[in-house]
């Protein structure tokens, strides 16, 4: 189990670059947040249990009493802390609420896994979320309310992780700067761009790093050339999600791309100078996967935090962050919604596979 959890956190990324995700979530919300940097191993190292991952754990004794559940949660902060009191309210249930970024959650997971605390882990990325499952340290809950009102892509075969949310990944352009952006991303390395683009560094932000997993996985090795022209135009790479958004909206350049829907929206939403584009050709959707774990103390309690994820209350506590609903019957008005942004052809198992070659061709592409 150690060696599992260590190649999942060697690429989730555990240092600085999570701490400045961390602080792109903050921006956009008052409490402490998190934005996901995570990669996922190659799926030939990761060895999952024996037990198969939809039998019944047995619940702890403690649980019939227990008036708690545990939460891991990548946030973002604001969001995490709001469905976490919502859900007291409701239940009179306490809520032991752990804001971090993915990377961290998976160290702590590793550092408790003598005496695991945590009930329910929530990770910004997909593909996050699909190694613990791969690593056997995830439970089923067939049971799960409203679950069959998820996208069907936002909820795994076996009901073990629940999509509750997800971002995209897009253009952000300065308002101020820019009158007709780019419809497609390949626009974006002609003359008129010329080094006024700014790109989020992969190695330190999880989104952006599995929106070039899926790029590559949709354009195969061709697509490498996108980012080669890119390069040729003198696109920058700014950091974390954050970083590079900041860039845009001090000026320093016109556009950021592939970076965080969320992020852009709350931007606007308080009067800075910014709008979004989806790309006509296609992008990538992270869902946020919620899971409990197979070591819960505090099962049933662990169940009812799922089936409130899934709930009216929190779907609309997700859409008021600017981030979409996992429910495919919820709605926004306040930001793109699933059926009006295009998607690249990707599958996440090959996505994953693929990952620690990717960073190093990138990194090779913009040193």
């Amino acid at each position: 189990m150690k060696r599992i959890l260590s190649v999942l956190l060697a690429i989730v990324i555990l240092s600085v670059g999570l701490t400045a995700c961390a602080a792109s979530e903050n921006a956009n919300n008052t409490a402490l947040a998190s934005q996901s940097a995570s990669e996922a191993a190659p799926q030939s190292e990761i060895k999952p249990e024996t037990q198969p991952e939809t039998q019944p754990v047995p619940q702890s004794g403690k649980d019939e009493k227990s008036d708690k559940v545990v939460v891991y949660s990548a946030g973002p902060g604001g969001l995490s802390a709001g469905i976490a009191e919502a859900f007291e309210e409701e239940t009179g249930i306490k809520v032991e609420l752990l804001q971090a970024t993915s990377g961290k959650i998976l160290s702590k997971l590793e550092a408790e896994k003598e005496n695991p605390v945590a009930d329910v882990v929530v990770l910004a990325t997909w593909s996050a979320a699909i190694g613990l499952k791969e690593a056997g340290m995830l439970q089923a809950y067939p049971e799960a309310r409203n679950k069959e009102k998820l996208y069907p892509e936002f909820l795994d075969q076996d009901s073990q992780i629940f999509g509750y949310s997800a971002s995209a990944l897009g253009i952000t352009y300065n308002t101020n700067l820019v009158k007709n952006p780019g419809k497609d991303w390949n626009d974006y390395t002609g003359a008129d761009w010329t080094g006024k683009v700014s790109l989020p560094d992969p190695s330190l932000s999880g989104s952006c790093m599995d929106f070039i997993s899926g790029y590559i996985c949709n354009c195969g090795d061709e697509g490498w050339q996108f980012f080669n022209d890119l390069k040729s135009n003198e696109a920058s790479v700014d950091g974390a999600n954050k970083a590079s958004l900041e860039t845009v909206l001090t000026g320093s350049k016109s556009a950021v791309l592939m970076g965080v829907d969320y992020m852009a929206y709350s931007a606007k939403a308080k009067g800075e100078p910014v709008d979004i584009v989806y790309p006509t050709s296609g992008t990538v959707v992270n869902p946020r996967g919620a899971m409990i774990l197979k070591s819960s103390q505090n099962v049933e309690n662990a169940r009812l935090f799922i089936d409130f994820l899934l709930s009216d209350k929190a779907q609309d506590l997700v859409k008021k962050a600017y981030i979409i609903p996992g429910r495919s019957d919820i709605k926004c008005d306040n930001r793109a919604n699933m059926d009006e942004i295009s998607l690249l052809k990707y599958d996440w198992p090959t996505m994953m596979s693929n990952q620690t070659q990717i960073i190093e061709k990138f990194a090779s592409i913009f040193q």
